[in-house]
């Protein structure tokens, strides 16, 4: 497959190229800052942000939602099938 796009600079307005399943963990951070957040099943997920804030956010299922976070936390967290795009 030729990607045309592979030479360009990704900005974070760029959609992300990469993704992980997500298992919310209270003490371990993501392997990558994420870029948004995608649910198979709404509700809400407790966050750590990149910046160090921690709060809880609705997240709906089948939205990309941008939102760069370096920790999911299992606790407080409602919505399941978590992906982190980035």
């Amino acid at each position: 497959m030729a990607d045309l796009f592979k030479l360009h600079t990704q900005g974070l307005d760029s959609p992300p190229s990469r993704l992980t399943e997500v298992t919310p963990d209270d003490s371990a951070e993501l392997p990558f800052a994420s870029r948004a957040l995608n649910v198979a099943s709404s509700g809400t997920v407790r966050v750590t942000t990149v910046d160090g804030d921690t709060g809880t956010v609705f997240v709906a299922s089948g939205i990309a939602l941008p939102l760069r976070v370096r920790r999911i936390w299992a606790t407080g967290t409602s919505a399941t099938g978590i992906v982190a795009l980035f």
